[in-house]
């Protein structure tokens, strides 16, 4: 019995990093809690966004000015003053986060995304509840992820071409579904890029400026090789950069997960009141942190279960990035967590923290669990979007009356 060479394993491991996009429907779910966690949020805010982020906000915009002129941070909305132009800011940063939650043109789109994150809350950056953070980062992580391999409107789109020169060889050579609405989109997007950039508007940092030509250009590469060199060793290799920037990331968002939980919880062990299992009343008593008063009073009358929760809080959060390689405690220990997120939701009113933290877990999600949901998403959208439609049934010979279908009333069910 031969050993396996050291040389075989890691010649397996460069394959597996490089000839796929790992991960597409964890990706996929990061994509879709994110762009819905801040479109909720936008538009929760919505009758309110003058004075967060706009010109009736308490923190001025000079004020702003000065605090990201020593910060050197991004944000579009220092670009002008105007009302007009914060309406137009705020209505791209929706409705690129619905594109984006949809999964249409994903790669410019996630730009787009990220450029409405961050002006947004860099322009008043003493808004948010911690979620905000999260957000942040995430944002920026998505630009670099192939997120839209499925449950996206790409996706669909791919399946669509690969059908069409399927069944006509000759479609290679034309323009493909939605081709054209990329090609403005790129171009829409480099002339913003070029007009940022010549007038400073990109922020104090470096790696803003880079990432962001790097996108920009790399996609403009990946079109033409993909229009006029389809099978040339150039398209492996923007596929290889591809695929290795994605896995990097997805590798850099799980030690963000594990880095989040594991100082969570180192800190609340320092605590007294965490330590005595009594931390977890205190905020039950805060009228600010109680949508659900008769609820918080329930939960904080037994002593017991404040304590039980309390220690529970900084056991998982202390333990999960040590049990990533045991799956089963993993997913129970995930599980966990995903329920504290949804008790901190509904107990201390942060739906959109909670969101953005389950959004955040779901790069740790078992494949076959996000396969089952799909499926099972999928089987109820079939439901609700099932029509019957009347056919007409066969006439009897000799031009007699219509006779029904056998054992059927006539009619045919049409899945849409």
């Amino acid at each position: 019995m031969s050993t396996p060479h050291p040389s075989r394993g890691l010649a397996g491991f460069i394959q597996r990093i490089t000839a796929s996009a790992l991960g597409p429907y964890q990706s996929a779910v990061i994509r879709i809690g994110f762009s819905g966690t801040f479109l909720l949020f936008l538009l929760r805010e919505l009758p309110h966004r003058h004075e967060m982020y706009g010109p009736d906000a308490p923190w001025r915009w000079d004020l702003a000015r000065q605090l990201i002129s020593g910060n050197q941070a991004f944000t579009t909305l220092m670009w002008s003053d105007s009302n007009l132009w914060f309406e137009t800011v705020y209505a791209l940063a929706l409705v690129s986060s619905l594109l984006l939650m949809l999964g249409w043109h994903t790669r410019a789109v996630s730009v787009v995304f990220m450029a409405g994150v961050l002006s947004l809350q860099n322009r008043s950056i003493f808004m948010g509840d911690g979620g905000d953070n999260v957000i942040h980062l995430m944002a920026i992580y998505l630009t670099l992820t192939r997120c839209g391999q499925v449950w996206s409107l790409d996706a669909r789109r791919a399946r669509r071409r690969e059908s069409a020169e399927y069944a006509d060889q000759e479609a290679g050579g034309r323009r493909v579904p939605g081709e054209a609405a990329g090609i403005v989109l790129w171009v829409v997007l480099g002339a913003v890029l070029v007009g940022a950039s010549v007038a400073g508007g990109l922020g104090g940092t470096v790696w803003l400026p880079l990432l962001l030509w790097c996108l920009w250009l790399s996609q403009g590469a990946w079109w033409a090789v993909n229009r006029y060199a389809p099978r040339n060793e150039l398209r492996a290799l923007l596929d290889v950069i591809a695929n290795l920037a994605h896995n990097a990331t997805l590798v850099v968002i799980m030690a963000e997960v594990c880095l989040i939980y594991a100082t969570a919880g180192w800190y609340k062990i320092q605590g007294s009141r965490w330590q005595d299992g009594t931390a977890l009343y205190y905020p039950l008593k805060l009228e600010y942190f109680t949508p659900w008063p008769a609820l918080s009073d329930l939960l904080a009358s037994s002593g017991v279960m404040v304590m039980v929760l309390s220690y529970a809080t900084v056991i998982v959060q202390v333990a999960f990035p040590f049990t990533l390689f045991n799956r089963r405690v993993k997913n129970f220990l995930l599980g966990a967590m995903i329920c504290e997120h949804a008790g901190i939701a509904l107990l201390l009113g942060l739906p959109f923290f909670s969101m953005a933290m389950i959004a955040a877990d779901a790069v740790f999600l078992p494949t076959a669990f996000l396969v089952w949901l799909g499926a099972r998403v999928a089987a109820g959208r079939e439901r609700v979007f099932r029509r019957r439609v009347r056919v007409p049934a066969p006439r009897a010979v000799g031009g007699g009356p219509e006779a029904p279908e056998p054992g059927g009333d006539g009619s045919h069910t049409l899945v849409g």
